[in-house]
């Protein structure tokens, strides 16, 4: 009989510096107004968005400077170690485990590039076995807080008694552009902030939660939906005006079609726990999945603190879930370039 996989231990992080939204929105003011004609009509948005702040891997004087991608990827590699290192270690703490004791880990980030992956340059500093494997994923953005979840739980099924490490983390502020005079860089420029988390993973009992059942919705001709443009200076925001419609119309016969293949169906879900991507992708997530209005309150909350920090965001709001306690049932959500759909459906433990 195969073994329940259990959450052990789930833990944020976020870097040092704050951005205000307020602060956010003069500056681009101050750095686009004057060069962009389209940026009067747009401005709203960082009122709009319903974020209050974000943290940030740089100080926001660093922002208004020009950078290219080795400036990019140096801050990515520098500040990405440091909180996979923070969350990693507080993951571990949680689980009462120790570095050796780990089999191995998934790492997902969409927002740079480093070569060994991080989990190579960091093996040494946080203890991991020499035989450790190590999953490092690239490319799933915002929807990797859900799908690198279930890979791991997978992992963990597949080999009783393993034990996996599961990392998110995102440096979204490093993409920002001074020379992207456009609608989809000043979204973003108002939606994203930076942020990582960490949990751990054993097939057993005990723990946070127990992991039913993963899996993902893969939409056909929707890659211009979301994703990066790359060139020189970094990555550029490729991000379409019809996602919440997208959204509203296509996600709850997707979700249906991942609930079904576990034996489940949506009127089995006692809460879902959504990717805040922003506050009209939320409302969009309630409508298609039949909610009331404002039944997303946790992901409103988290995103009006941190900002969407991709893949990591819908951990956060997991986290708050869990200490306010998890229903019976309950279905993380996530939707990501490809375009995807991700789903994790758990389990109160007792």
């Amino acid at each position: 009989m195969t073994q329940s996989v259990r959450l052990l231990s789930l833990v944020t992080a976020v870097p040092e510096h704050v951005i205000p939204q307020s602060q956010a929105a003069e500056a681009s003011a101050r750095l686009f107004a004057h060069r962009f004609k389209e940026f009067r009509h747009l401005a709203p948005v960082f009122e709009n968005a319903g974020i209050e702040k974000r943290h940030a891997a740089r100080p926001l004087s660093w922002f208004e400077e020009m950078h290219g991608w080795q400036d990019r990827m140096e801050a990515y590699e520098e500040v990405a170690a440091s909180l996979f290192v923070q969350a990693a270690r507080r993951a571990l703490d949680q689980a009462r485990l120790t570095a050796d004791q780990i089999d191995c880990v998934v790492t997902v980030s969409s927002t740079g590039i480093t070569t060994p992956s991080l989990d190579a340059r960091l093996a040494g500093l946080l203890g991991f076995r020499a035989d450790i494997e190590r999953v490092p994923v690239f490319g799933l953005g915002c929807a990797a807080g859900v799908s690198g979840f279930g890979i791991a739980s997978q992992l963990a099924r597949s080999r009783p008694g393993a034990v996996v490490l599961f990392v998110t983390l995102e440096l979204c502020t490093l993409a920002f552009r001074l020379d992207e005079l456009t609608k989809p860089n000043i979204i973003a420029t108002a939606l994203f902030g930076d942020g990582a988390a960490a949990c751990v993973l054993r097939s057993g009992e005990g723990g946070l939660a127990e992991v039913e059942s993963a899996g993902d919705h893969l939409f056909p001709d929707t890659l211009d939906i979301m994703g990066w443009k790359i060139d020189d200076t970094g990555f550029g925001i490729l991000l379409a005006q019809s996602l919440p419609p997208f959204a509203e119309k296509e996600l709850g016969p997707a979700i249906d079609g991942i609930l079904a293949r576990a034996g489940l169906k949506r009127s089995d879900i006692d809460r879902f726990i959504c990717h805040p991507g922003g506050m009209k992708v939320v409302a969009a997530m309630e409508s298609a999945l039949c909610m009331a209005p404002d039944t997303l309150d946790i992901e409103r909350s988290v995103l009006a603190e941190y900002g969407n920090m991709s893949s990591p965001t819908v951990l956060f709001v997991l986290e708050r879930a869990i200490s306010r306690g998890l229903p019976d049932r309950a279905a993380m959500i996530a939707m990501g370039p490809g375009f995807t759909a991700s789903c994790v459906t758990l389990r109160r433990v007792a």
